[in-house]
C-alpha cells in the first residue's frame, strides 16, 4: 500500500512538474463524466415513460376522434362519386326524353335469378303511363320491351330474351330483317343473301310499333351464310350493357 501510495504521489508530482493533466485525474474524471451521462439518461428514460403513461388517455382519444373523421370522409366519397354517376346518366339519358316527348323516365329495381329469362324489373307502372308493349330504351340504344305491367312497377323483356323480335335495318345500305334475342346476343335473320353486310355494321329499329326508326340494336360481329337460303344470318352485340343497366326510358307505344 505504502509502495503503492508512493507510484500515485510520484505520478501526480511528475505532471504537477510538466504542467500537464494527471493521468490519474484524467482517468477519475472520464469515469465520473460517463456516469453522469448513464444516469442523466436514465432519468430521462424514466421521465418519458412516465410522460407517455400520464398522455395515454389523451393518444387513445386523438386516436378514436381520427378513425370517426376518417371513416367520415370515406362516406362522404361515396357520396360524391354516386353523384358524379347519377349526373353522368342523367346527362346521357336527356336526348332520350328530348325525342320521345311523352317518354317516362324509370330505373332499374331488380334482376332475375335465372338465366333463363332475360328481363328486368323497373319501378315504373300503369300508374306512370307505363302499358305492355310500350319500348324501353338506354342512353346506348335499345333495351327492350314492357311483358307485364303493374301498378308501381313493370316487367321488360330485354332483346337478348328469345321471346323478342324488332323490325330491324343496317344503316349502312338500308337492308332490313328481323332482330331476335338470342340469349346473349342478338340475331338479325332474313336479310337478303344479296346485302353486302360488314363486320361493325349498325343495326337500328325501323319504324314500328314500340319504336321509332334509328334507335340503334347492337353492332354486327358475325355473317352466317348458307348457299341452300335465301337469307343470311347476322349476330349482333347489343349496344347496351345489360349488366350495368341502371336508367332507362320507357316510350309509349305509337
Amino acid at each position: 500500500m505504502i509502495i503503492v501510495a508512493a507510484l500515485v504521489a510520484l505520478v501526480q508530482v511528475s505532471a504537477s512538474r510538466a504542467g500537464t493533466p494527471s493521468p490519474l485525474t484524467t482517468g477519475i474524471t472520464s469515469v465520473a463524466a460517463a456516469a453522469e451521462e448513464l444516469i442523466s439518461a436514465i432519468v430521462s428514460g424514466v421521465r418519458g415513460g412516465g410522460q407517455a403513461v400520464v398522455s395515454l388517455p389523451s393518444l387513445a382519444h386523438d386516436n378514436a376522434a381520427l378513425r370517426s373523421h376518417n371513416l367520415q370522409l370515406e362516406q362522404e366519397n361515396a357520396q360524391l362519386h354516386e353523384q358524379v354517376a347519377a349526373y353522368r346518366e342523367q346527362v346521357a339519358i336527356a336526348p332520350r326524353l328530348d325525342e320521345y316527348p311523352r317518354a317516362i323516365e324509370g330505373r332499374v329495381i331488380g334482376f332475375p335469378p335465372e338465366n333463363g329469362i332475360q328481363s328486368v324489373t323497373i319501378d315504373k307502372g300503369t300508374r306512370s303511363g307505363v302499358n305492355r308493349d310500350d319500348g324501353v330504351l338506354a342512353a346506348g340504344g335499345v333495351v327492350g320491351r314492357i311483358v307485364e305491367a303493374g301498378p308501381f312497377a313493370s316487367k321488360v323483356a330485354l332483346i337478348t330474351d328469345f321471346t323478342s323480335t324488332i323490325p330491324a335495318l343496317v344503316q349502312r345500305g338500308r337492308f332490313w330483317g328481323v332482330a331476335r334475342g338470342n340469349q346473349s346476343s342478338v340475331r338479325l335473320d332474313y336479310v337478303s343473301q344479296d346485302a353486302p353486310l360488314r363486320i361493325g355494321d349498325r343495326v337500328v329499329t325501323g319504324e314500328a310499333r314500340s319504336f321509332h326508326s334509328g334507335a340503334l340494336i347492337g353492332t354486327i360481329v358475325k355473317i352466317e351464310r348458307s348457299d341452300s337460303s335465301l337469307y343470311q344470318t347476322a349476330v349482333l352485340k347489343p349496344a347496351v350493357n345489360f349488366s350495368s343497366l341502371e336508367r332507362i326510358v320507357v316510350v309509349p307505344k305509337q
